[in-house]
């Protein structure tokens, strides 16, 4: 990434987009420290992450629900334990892990599949359940990289309601996609990357 600067205002819903190789995964695991920056700060909530320890990453992190193209659940777990393992790590009471996986499934329609290994489910179910894990902690930043780059046009609706729904409850929501066709309909915010800068920054009305 080079010469990038931008601000997010807290509960913004913000998309990133621009062709193949423009940067849009590597901005999002900057954010998140998956990569760390060479140069330059990046701040998030007062905390600068070009200093800070790497015993605070984790704590850094609950502030995040990630959500990627692939999915990236784990098979050998079922549905009902891929998000438990969340809930468990943000420091939920072991009495109340059970209760709090059954909410977020039933918030994405999955509840029924919980028992359910991710191989057995469809795209659309697995990138459902892969939003019900992003945001089992409650975080108050969503990143979804692509997150409905490989479902079809239903199960990308589904996906995106979603995402607009949470964006509701206060959280803060940036979408790296190419699908110019879901920003058009939800308008807003939209950074356009190209070779790793921001080739420009607009605002693009919802379409009626």
């Amino acid at each position: 990434m080079i010469d990038i600067s931008f601000d997010v205002t807290r509960n913004e819903f913000l998309f990133i987009t621009g062709p193949s190789g423009a940067g849009k995964t590597t901005l999002m695991k900057l954010l998140y420290l998956g990569e760390r920056a060479s140069e330059g700060q990046i701040i998030i909530d007062g905390i600068n992450l070009s200093r800070i320890s790497r015993r605070r990453i984790p704590f850094l992190r609950r502030k995040f629900g990630i959500i990627f193209q692939d999915y990236k659940l784990i098979p050998t777990k079922t549905v009902f334990d891929n998000i438990a393992l969340v809930v468990e790590a943000v420091g939920t009471k072991k009495r109340l892990i059970r209760k709090k996986v059954k909410s977020v499934l039933r918030t994405v329609g999955m509840e029924e599949k919980s028992g359910i290994f991710p191989q057995s489910l469809s795209g659309g179910e697995q990138q459902r359940v892969a939003v019900a894990r992003a945001v089992a902690g409650n975080p108050s930043i969503i990143l979804a990289d692509e997150p409905t780059g490989s479902l079809d046009s239903e199960s990308a609706s589904v996906i995106f309601n979603l995402l607009k729904a949470f964006h509701k409850h206060g959280a803060t929501v940036m979408i790296a996609t190419h699908d110019t066709d879901l920003i058009r309909r939800t308008g807003g915010r939209v950074i356009i990357l190209e070779q790793g800068r921001i080739q420009t920054s607009t605002v693009i009305p919802k379409l009626d």
